[in-house]
């Protein structure tokens, strides 16, 4: 027990998948001033090292959920071609109507990736956060998705240098040992064009970086730097198989993280 509560207060740099899958709900800023339509990119990418970028379908759901309210907006989705630093890939631009204060929380359910190298299927089960005018009114609730990953620091505006806690759920209920893979968006998509930047930073030596959920399905992770980071819990989703294949239903977060100036 003592050393899976130290595994949930550290990330570790250990190897486990050579690259990270991480489905992105990318939008350019996560604060937002005026009403309007806020541009998001949905893209299935390796966005640390800027690696391969896996074909996106039409997710199941696509959604937001604001003042408690979910509002569907896979209506708003187009498909769009990305390109990353070895190859391009199928993807979706879509909008998020933003107009009243407070908090908007994009969900996306995909359908299930088959990756033939693994031959088990993928679902990364993702959420990531936008905000207008500094009203907190949804960030810290439950989706009720099937698996997910439930904030305790407000994830638009994380302090670099201070920490991220999160909550893994199944089915509303705390997921013990989740193996959590935690990706930096060294390279972010270019909103205008349909490729992404160059990376900023370097992957880490020694593989992923990893932490595990304690007894109670908490883990928390020092945040060293101001920019997009992701957290996929790995197989912590109630489904296990689909067309007869392993499948690993993950929760997917997006936090951002800031300088304090």
């Amino acid at each position: 027990m003592k050393n899976l509560l130290l595994a949930a207060t550290a990330a570790l740099a250990i190897p486990a998948m050579a690259q990270a899958h991480f489905l992105l709900e990318y939008t350019t800023d996560t604060m937002i001033d005026a009403p309007g339509d806020v541009p998001v990119k949905l893209i299935f990418w390796h966005p640390f090292e800027n690696g391969h970028v896996m074909d996106l379908e039409l997710p199941e759901e696509f959604y937001m959920i604001h003042n408690g309210e979910k509002t569907d907006l896979k209506g708003t989705l187009e498909p769009v071609e990305f390109t990353g630093g070895e190859n391009s890939g199928a993807a979706f631009k879509g909008s998020v109507p933003v107009k009243r204060s407070g908090d908007y929380v994009l969900a996306t359910v995909p359908v299930p990736y088959y990756e033939a190298s693994e031959d088990i299927y993928i679902q990364q089960i993702t959420k990531a956060f936008l905000n207008r005018n500094e009203l907190p009114t949804d960030w810290m609730n439950s989706v009720g998705l099937p698996t997910e990953i439930i904030p305790l620091n407000k994830p638009y505006n994380v302090i670099a240098g201070g920490t991220f806690t999160g909550l893994v759920v199944a089915n509303g209920e705390p997921v013990a040992g989740a193996e959590i893979e935690i990706e930096y968006m060294a390279a972010e998509p270019d909103m205008d064009s349909a490729a992404s930047s160059a990376p900023t930073v370097s992957p880490m030596a020694g593989g992923s970086v990893v932490a595990v959920s304690d007894a109670d399905g908490y883990f928390t992770f020092g945040v060293p730097k101001a920019g997009y980071w992701g957290f996929a819990a790995l197989g912590s989703g109630p489904a296990t198989e689909h067309e007869g294949k392993e499948l690993s239903q993950d929760a997917v977060i997006w936090i951002r993280a800031w300088n304090m100036e």
